[in-house]
């Protein structure tokens, strides 16, 4: 989960000049269609934009001299509705993309890929190798901004044709999606009609005849009046078709004859080839994109420009990338309630961190080259961030990141296999992400890459697969590593990518032993052949006295049974691989993977914190989560999309197995962080059934010094929140915990006997929640432990409101949090409101002799108070004897405890207080602690003097010489 290239400021580019128009223009006309016409104003309101390099506004108005070719009112009115159809039809984002925010749109967040200009030469280059596929392009070579993709060529003739391609995830579709917008908005004035075709829907039609105007008409009802002016639109009609790789063309004429009617029937694709050949409407321009390996469908002489779609390889846009994502405001609170949004200020300082990381980091700014990883490490962060939409795992963000790129994807159109462009991809860079997880490494040689990829391949066909694979969509998983000591070598280019599709290799069963395909083959033998042999046998068994038969007969039924064996003994293999790497303990300080996932994104301030950790000890304990994560129910529907299905069957084996193994290691007690890795994992399961048997042993909920995000109090609540069994403690001490996520983990609360909350610096507002859980009828907690938490008398005052409604609560503890005077007396005056409560602690609180005196007299007076802590307040000797006067007195009552001594003896409490001393002595001030250890050592040195007996000064000898040491290391140079 590590990520291994200066990246310098985000500059904001101003706007670019006008597209050039050529001189031989014989068809100008107005690039706005008229809104005077109608004193209308642009579509909707307009929308902020962000104008930068690349970009495809132009706000100059067009040349007075030029006519508009749609001069009726009526025409005009037609391409305005055009316009808004279109708009509303591309300005809809998919669901991944709104839980950016509620004012997330396109417009607001785009930034132009960098294209640069090639030719058809570079094109025809046989590559040497998978280093040359995947060398950055070169800085010397033309860049093209979308404004001049119709500029005159260096020769100074016209360009009507301009092809851009791209691989995977470069940002073809986004960059289409964004033109047809900036059109409807006008901000596009090189053209006056847009007509977008997607590939895809074309060749779904067949080889149905139909006419170039149907097509038209029948995708874009307004634009039926304006069909028969299409003749006379020229260059400023732009045709767009997306996805060129999903079409089969033939530029044959014997394959497809010559058409220049738009009202002639053919077939679409003849229709396509016939305007690409510039035959039917030969003034209008065409924009194609198409990925690398369908570049050559279209003859070269047809093309007038080739732009290659580079993705961010500009560092800057990089960065403005980032800033204009993750700057978009939060939606709201999560569903599970796991907070208010973030603040501006919070949001700033992720892309702060964020941008200090890829500056300092070569891997991570490698990988954001192409803008879906981009994508992908925003949603990364607001999944970690920012509040938890209702049912979105990670796992399932990596998913719908694979549907955002791979959709509807086919390796190759012209394949009869119609093979998923994604599944071919899981079936090699699966086996060779699950190579590296087994072998524990995440660098790989090119002996490596193309082993996995060229295994098994044995005929032409394949080959030419593989070819398509490797030039369309190689690059999208695998990058050079740039990192000191492993150039030469590959990664994948986001490393959970590995785990991801690892274990996507392992659910699809495309992971099989030698024994297990020869077992299988073996299998579907019998199966053909075993009805057939199983009823001769059973005839002949019959009239014949053959005792060997039967025998035979039931071995044959044996076959089948014996494969399903090994099939089951491989899932409890991997079952078994995939839960001791769960629970390894292995990686830096044991960070749960979350936080692993935050730092290998945002970085870690200051040095490694194990530098002489070898650094290729990997850790993949995002595999095993991934596995849960792709058996659950959405998942599986997603990539059944992808054209990779999970069998129910498969599925309900693999997580029985699963279940097995983490039903016997799961019992143990685990660390924090590992019991944290193990709840995720459920949580990315989102099975609560499962969850609840295999956490049914579940007792003690220990997760002292997890930073406990919005998330991870989310996950915890998900998968502990719906049990039915007690858990006897939860402990959150040093949790980072806050309002916010008390009422998110409210249904585990509930379920405690024990919660230790101490060292959250909870305030006053938290008290609020805490009141209400004291009050819920169905709170059970019996020990609450709020020590070290600044709570003031203002919160004890909202606690006391609970403390008396509450028949639970038996032992609260107030160590250290702020009460001073007032809080004490606030807890005298209403204490015996309560009747449950034995033991109260309020030590350390900066209170004095009176407040001291009132609670304790209150102590007394309670009819279930056994046990009072007092100590380390600011009690004077005085104050001190007059507890210990009136306590020896007060028979049958609670014990007070403010000092070490009873008398002339040794108090039975005086362990209490130094391991309260020890366990705080990080979080409290030393010189405070100090001058209240010097108090009890004087209280201890007078009672040494005031006794004669023996055994009580070695008594007090040795627990002075306990303080005594404690003291001296609080003094020490190192304290």
């Amino acid at each position: 989960m590590r990520w291994g290239c200066y990246l310098p400021r985000a500059s904001w580019y101003s706007g670019l000049g006008r597209t050039s128009q050529p001189p031989d223009e014989c068809l100008p006309f107005l690039t706005h269609w008229s809104w005077p016409l109608k004193g209308e104003r642009p579509l909707g309101p307009l929308r902020a934009f962000i104008r930068h390099h690349g970009s495809s506004v132009d706000s100059a108005s067009p040349s007075g001299r030029h006519g508009q070719v749609f001069r009726s009112i009526s025409a005009a009115e037609a391409i305005q509705r055009h316009r808004r159809n279109l708009a509303e039809w591309f300005i809809r984002l998919p669901r991944e993309e709104r839980q950016f925010g509620p004012t997330f749109a396109l417009d607001t967040v785009h930034v132009d890929p960098v294209i640069r200009e090639s030719t058809p030469d570079e094109l025809l280059l046989p590559s040497a190798g998978l280093a040359q596929e995947h060398q950055p392009p070169s800085a010397g070579l033309p860049a093209l901004a979308l404004s001049q993709l119709f500029d005159p060529d260096a020769c100074g003739r016209r360009v009507q044709t301009v092809v851009l391609y791209g691989t995977v995830g470069t940002g073809k579709s986004t960059l289409v999606r964004k033109m047809v917008l900036d059109w409807c908005y006008g901000r596009l004035p090189a053209f006056e009609l847009l007509i977008p075709f997607s590939c895809e829907d074309l060749s779904s039609l067949g080889p149905t005849p139909t006419s170039l105007c149907q097509l038209v008409a029948q995708r874009y009802t307004p634009l039926k009046e304006v069909l028969p002016l299409m003749t006379t639109a020229g260059s400023r009609l732009l045709f767009v078709l997306h996805g060129l790789e999903r079409l089969n063309l033939d530029f044959r004429l014997a394959g497809t004859g010559l058409c220049s009617d738009p009202e002639e029937p053919g077939a679409p694709a003849a229709i396509m080839v016939n305007l690409l050949r510039k035959y039917m409407l030969p003034e209008a321009s065409i924009l194609v994109t198409t990925r690398p390996s369908a570049i050559g469908r279209i003859p070269s002489k047809y093309v007038g420009r080739y732009g290659e779609i580079c993705g961010f390889s500009d560092t800057n846009l990089q960065k403005l990338y980032f800033q204009l994502r993750l700057n978009q405001p939060d939606c709201g609170d999560g569903a599970g309630g796991a907070g208010v949004s973030a603040t501006p200020a919070q949001r700033d300082n992720l892309v702060q961190m964020l941008s200090r990381n890829l500056e300092g980091h070569h891997q991570i700014a490698a990988a954001c080259f192409l803008p879906s990883y981009c994508w992908l490490v925003c949603a990364t962060l607001h999944f970690l961030h920012a509040p938890t939409p209702a049912g979105q795992t990670l796992t399932s963000i990596y998913t719908s990141f694979l549907r955002l790129n791979f959709s509807g994807e086919t390796l190759e159109s012209t394949d009869p296999s119609n093979l998923s462009l994604m599944a071919y991809a899981a079936r090699t860079m699966g086996k060779l992400a699950y190579q590296g997880v087994s072998s524990r490494k995440t660098y790989f040689s090119e002996e490596d890459v193309r082993g996995c990829l060229e295994a098994s391949i044995k005929t032409e066909e394949e080959f030419q697969l593989l070819h398509v694979f490797r030039r369309d969509a190689l690059r999208f998983f695998l990058a050079p590593c740039v990192e000191p000591g492993h150039l030469g070598t590959f990664v994948f280019t986001v490393p959970a990518m590995q785990e991801y599709l690892a274990a996507l290799y392992i659910v699809l069963g495309l992971h099989k032993t030698t024994l297990q395909r020869v077992g299988k083959e073996v299998t579907e033998v019998v199966g053909r052949v075993g009805e057939d042999v199983s009823l001769v046998l059973g005839i002949v068994a019959k009239l014949l006295p053959l005792r060997i038969l039967p025998v035979l007969f039931n071995l044959l039924k044996v076959v089948p049974r014996v494969f399903g064996r090994m099939v089951d003994k491989s899932r409890e293999a991997v079952a078994q691989a995939m839960v001791l790497e769960m629970f390894r303990e292995e990686d830096y300080y044991n960070d749960d993977v979350l936080d692993q996932m935050g730092a290998s994104i945002l970085g870690v301030e200051g040095p490694r914190r194990h530098p002489d950790e070898p650094p290729e000890d990997e850790v993949f304990e995002l595999f095993p989560i991934f596995m849960g994560g792709l058996l659950s129910a959405h998942n599986r529907a997603v990539l059944a999309q992808l054209g990779c299905p999970i069998k129910n069957l498969d599925a309900l084996e693999n997580a029985q197995a699963i279940k097995k193994k983490l039903g016997k290691l799961g019992r143990q007690v685990l660390p924090p962080s590992e019991l944290l890795d193990h709840l995720f994992f459920h949580y990315e399961f989102q099975n609560q059934r499962f969850s609840a048997e295999v956490l049914s042993s579940l007792r003690q909920l220990n997760l002292a010094g997890v930073r406990m995000t919005p998330l991870k109090c989310t996950v915890v609540a998900a998968v502990l929140g719906s049990g039915r069994h007690a858990l006897d403690e939860v402990n959150l001490a040093s949790c980072q915990l806050d309002p916010a996520g008390l009422r998110t983990l409210m249904p585990v609360f509930l379920r405690a006997r024990k919660l230790g909350l101490q060292l959250n610096s909870l305030g006053p507002e938290a008290c609020r929640d805490l009141r209400d859980l004291l009050l819920h009828d169905q709170c059970q907690i019996t020990t609450l432990r709020l020590s070290n938490n600044p709570l003031t008398a203002a919160g004890v005052s909202l606690l006391m409101e609970g403390l008396v409604g509450n028949t639970s609560l038996t032992h609260l503890s107030l160590l250290h949090t702020g009460l001073g005077d007032e809080g004490l007396e606030l807890l005298a005056a209403q204490l015996d409101r309560n009747q449950q409560l034995q033991e109260l602690n309020v030590a350390y609180n900066g209170a004095g002799d009176t407040a001291a005196l009132a609670l304790a007299k209150a102590a007394w007076e309670h009819p279930s108070l056994e046990l009072l802590h007092l100590y380390f307040n600011e009690l004077s000797s005085e104050g001190r004897q007059v507890l210990r006067d009136l306590g020896g007195t007060a028979e049958g009552k609670a014990r007070v405890v403010a000092s070490l001594t009873e008398g002339t003896a040794v108090s039975e409490y005086w362990s209490v207080i130094l391991s309260e001393v020890q366990r705080n002595l990080n979080s409290w001030d030393p010189a405070r602690v100090r001058r209240h250890l010097e108090l009890l050592l004087r209280d201890l040195e007078d009672s040494r003097g005031a006794t004669l007996n023996p055994w009580r000064k070695a008594q007090l000898l040795r627990v002075e010489g306990e303080f005594r040491a404690l003291l001296e290391q609080l003094k020490g140079p190192g304290s």
